[in-house]
């Protein structure tokens, strides 16, 4: 029955292509479009020291059953490797270790007594198996009185507002619950040193492989064509019309961001639309230094809020310089409103920017070290998740009939991850089946 089923999916990233592989091996007949050269969509790479490496910081977790379900079902599992992390904050001007609960008790910006207190929050935060009743409080409300005043300041504040700007004290404590239950759950329950999940040369090899496995399967994939709209008719799905071409499916898969969905439908019913305008998104920057020294011990350092970004990540504090021709690895991670004056700086600009506080950090640091450099951008790359935010994320399957929209503001309480994307697209294919069989 799936075998008559016309499916137009739009993004290449790893949504689309999981959308695009279930329905093909279903038995549908699949044609997807990029806008890019290349699939891959946050995942995509860059070429250091002969070896592929994302031009977005990536590794998984031991929870990442979708991502880890879909490495096996593509033969890559062997090559799927569980490093140990080290993960570092910076505060009061200088970088702690922050990776096991002996880091906690010995971080001195706070008393033993606010160290003590974050400890346990996180703990219950860790083994607490519901969230409901945290949708409606902001992580800025319910903190403080847990792990006192001055541990929210010194600690979870700034993680906020480094992550979402001035939209931090709105954040919903559901999704930093969920943060929580990913990152200190790769850890165990003993509380161990992290161990993370990183695909030797790189997760664009799961792109290349659910690419390869959709051609062999019929389908089509079109890079360098954007869609440039999708037509209605009467109440549902007309045609998806490209540079070149118009085609005609029986449903189509949208997986692009909230703004470029409205940019491409004309026609959407008010209700479906306010809930696509109720989430502001905010950009992503991402630096990639190629290094001919390391730079830190710590593979991920939280800046504390003193540094203009957020993160540093040195990615081969986790997997081997040796792999990159000895060039060690260094992201520098920002986020940002669309209208900040950092949004169109170009990477030379952004990298003069950026290094006098990469001197605070390593001291040592010279920017001769600094052997090639490398800036991503991603326009609509982190959702604000606030209070109230379930009620007003817009259902994948839209009120256009044959119309799906699966993207990264539609998964919560979780954050967006390669893990989550999986088992999105995992849900709207079933959806998308489960529709046509009902019509016939």
């Amino acid at each position: 029955m799936e075998g008559g089923v016309r499916v137009g999916i739009i993004g290449g990233g790893i949504t689309g292509l999981t959308v695009a592989y279930y329905l093909a091996r279903k038995g549908c007949s699949v044609t997807l479009f990029e806008k890019e050269p290349e699939l891959g969509g946050q995942v995509r790479t860059v070429s250091v020291g002969g070896e592929r490496v994302e031009g977005f910081y990536h590794h998984i977790f031991a929870g990442d059953t979708n991502l880890i379900g879909m490495t096996e079902e593509l033969g890559l599992s062997s090559d799927l490797e569980w490093l140990p992390s080290r993960v570092g904050y910076f505060s009061e001007g200088r970088a702690y270790p922050f990776s096991t609960p002996l880091d906690l008790l010995r971080f001195k910006p706070l008393s033993l007594y606010d160290r003590l207190r974050v400890g346990m929050t996180s703990l219950r935060l860790q083994r607490r198996t519901h969230w409901r009743d945290l949708a409606e409080v902001t992580a800025s409300e319910w903190l403080p009185p847990r792990t006192g005043g001055k541990g929210y300041r010194v600690i979870f504040d700034p993680l906020l507002r480094g992550k979402f700007g001035d939209y931090a004290g709105d954040i919903s404590m559901a999704w930093l619950w969920s943060r929580f239950r990913v990152r200190l759950g790769s850890r165990g329950r003993a509380m161990q040193r992290e161990r993370l999940g990183y695909l030797r040369g790189s997760f664009h090899r799961l792109v290349e492989a659910l690419a390869e496995a959709i051609r062999e399967m019929g389908g089509n994939i079109f890079v360098d064509n954007p869609v440039r709209r999708l037509a209605i008719q009467g109440d549902r799905i007309g045609e998806v019309e490209l540079r070149d071409m118009s085609l005609s499916f029986d449903a189509v898969v949208a997986t692009v961001s909230s703004p470029t969905f409205l940019s491409l439908v004309a026609g959407v019913p008010d209700d479906y639309r306010r809930k696509l305008e109720a989430t502001p998104y905010l950009s992503a920057l991402c630096l990639v230094l190629a290094l001919s020294r390391q730079f830190m011990p710590f593979y991920w350092l939280n800046t504390g809020g003193a540094m203009p970004f957020v993160a540093v990540v040195e990615h081969t504090n986790l997997v081997p310089a040796e792999r990159y021709s000895g060039k060690h690895l260094l992201y520098i991670s920002n986020y940002m409103t669309p209208d900040s004056q950092l949004t169109g700086i170009n990477a030379a600009g952004l990298l003069e920017h950026y290094l006098p506080h990469l001197r605070q950090i390593s001291l040592e640091f010279d920017p001769a070290w600094v052997e090639e450099y490398h800036l991503f951008r991603e326009c609509a790359a982190q959702p604000v998740v606030n209070t109230g935010y379930e009620d007003r994320m817009p259902g994948l399957r839209t009120p256009i009939d044959g119309l799906y929209l699966a993207n990264t503001a539609q998964i919560y309480p979780e954050d967006r991850g390669m893990n989550y994307s999986v088992r999105l697209g995992l849900k709207v294919s079933g959806m998308v089946l489960e529709a046509w069989k009902g019509d016939q």
